[in-house]
């Protein structure tokens, strides 16, 4: 099914570019402070838009298009729902934060998260080399621009250049893998560069070269170590629910990217790359979590926090090829993108309590900004002390249940590296318990530094809760999201 369905294939990212010029024609004529007409249209697309790719990921078919420039499975499917989804809940918790800072001078917030948004969606269906740099530029541009979209704040300015010296370094690193991979393979076609590399007939140098690039863009935008060093920096200097946003959608990419690459192109490589992933995991969690201990500064401790929950990640992506078994890859496999989804459902709550607490002319981004927060609101300290409970790992919260899927992965697969693999991750993990317990320390058991109300939009309020709420039901009944993860991998995997 490729020519006829070619246009089915892409009718999402169709959906987003023309609704993201409809909105940017619509502000020229909005001449309102709040943009309320751009928020309503951009709320609606991404209803929409999740609307339309949970109905194709529920039929459960895989259509290719452009003669097999894009698929669309469910696999896909389903991480552009929740990415979608994320968007929109960003869109909610940021519009008074980015309002009150001056962010709304036109509609470039919306449009910008769009196109973002539309990158994100071309990277998640990419079956070609070319498409997988182009949703990779186009995600990552808009990217850019949104985190000095502060244009009056130094720090964020400065963060944007950070970002983008570091980022167009990385995307050098993946194209010129990708390139090397093309001069050996003779094809920027996923599937064809399977079949070359699987027919044993390419000089493995050659090939082991070009994977060593890939895995460094990779890791780059995963944020795993060595390569993480624009995520603090980025997290902590960009406007936050700039940083919201870059937190959790894009994770959805970077893992649909890795599965590309990875696994549907480069898999009869798989033991070059799984020694790559397990130094970049190894790494991350130690990294990650250690140097999260001495941070000060709420967001820059969630950036560190980050890099070492993608260390679990690349954990899970190395259980998927060994010993041949399909099922246990499957199960591996499903296991990470469980633990993607879950992740960014976690860091959509951490980032909107702190947009929350924010107000005009303060930035509530310290740990000591949180202090006797119980005391102010009992409901947003439990949503807080929810999520990072679930950060941290702690049952019955869907963290744990995301967390102990990987390491079931880990150890299923019966070699001593794997299993002390996943006792590596099990030590670093009750490290990193430290950090995310002293936060919630801090809002308990110390004095408040303002008395003053917490106020939110009702819509504000009702997500917050909703989306806090589902910590705890996802964490005592995981199993029809992770039986929906295992169901997508399964279907990738056999077409």
């Amino acid at each position: 099914m490729i020519d006829r369905f070619s246009w089915i294939a892409i009718y999402p990212e169709i959906v987003l570019l023309v609704m993201a010029c409809v909105i940017a024609l619509v502000d020229l004529l909005d001449k309102s402070q709040r943009r309320m007409p751009a928020y309503i249209l951009s709320v609606l697309t991404l209803l929409g838009v999740a609307a339309l790719t949970g109905m194709y990921a529920s039929g459960g078919q895989t259509i290719y298009g452009f003669n097999g420039l894009v698929v669309s499975d469910p696999m896909a499917n389903w991480l552009k729902c929740f990415a979608a989804l994320a968007v929109l809940v960003g869109f909610v918790y940021g519009r008074t934060y980015v309002l009150e800072r001056g962010m709304l001078r036109g509609a470039e917030w919306y449009v910008l998260n769009l196109l973002s948004l539309l990158g994100g969606f071309v990277l998640i269906s990419a079956n070609n080399f070319l498409l997988i740099y182009m949703g990779l530029e186009c995600l990552t541009l808009a990217s850019y621009a949104l985190v000095a979209l502060r244009r009056d704040h130094t720090v964020s300015v400065e963060a944007a250049m950070k970002y983008f010296v570091l980022g167009a370094m990385a995307s050098g690193f993946l194209l010129y893998g990708m390139s090397m991979l093309y001069g050996a393979t003779g094809t920027l076609d996923i599937g064809g560069v399977f079949k070359a590399v699987a027919s044993g007939q390419i000089k493995h140098q050659v090939l082991v070269f070009g994977v060593v690039f890939v895995v460094a863009g990779l890791a780059f935008k995963f944020g795993a170590v060595p390569f993480h060093m624009w995520v603090p920096d980025v997290y902590q200097g960009a406007p936050t629910a700039v940083t919201l946003m870059i937190g959790s959608a894009p994770e959805l990419a970077a893992f649909a990217m890795a599965i590309r690459l990875l696994v549907e192109g480069l898999l009869p490589l798989a033991f070059d790359w799984q020694q790559m992933l397990a130094l970049l995991a190894i790494g991350s969690l130690l990294i990650g979590n250690l140097a999260a201990i001495a941070q000060t500064n709420l967001k820059r401790m969630l950036a560190y926090s980050t890099i070492s929950h993608m260390g679990f990640v690349l954990l899970a992506l190395m259980a998927g090829v060994i010993g041949g078994n399909a099922l246990a890859a499957a199960n591996a496999y499903s296991s990470a993108m469980f633990y993607v989804i879950v992740y960014v459902l976690t860091t959509l709550v951490s980032f909107g309590i702190i947009l929350l607490l924010s107000r005009e002319g303060f930035e509530s981004e310290e740990i000591a900004d949180f202090a006797g927060l119980n005391q102010r609101s009992p409901l947003y300290a439990g949503i807080m002390a929810m999520c990072l409970f679930s950060l941290a790992g702690v049952p019955p919260l869907v963290g744990f249940q995301a967390k102990l899927s990987v390491l079931q992965a880990l150890i299923s697969t019966g070699q001593a590296f794997y299993i002390g693999l996943a006792v590596y991750a099990v030590i670093m993990s009750l490290i990193g318990a430290f950090y995310y317990l002293r936060v919630i320390k801090v809002m308990y058991f110390d004095d408040p530094v303002s008395v003053a109300p917490i106020r939110a939009p009702l819509d504000m309020r009702a997500v917050l809760t909703v989306n806090g709420a589902l910590l705890l039901i996802l964490g005592l009944v995981p199993g029809a999201l992770m039986a929906l993860c295992a169901k997508a991998i399964v279907q990738m995997l056999v077409t």
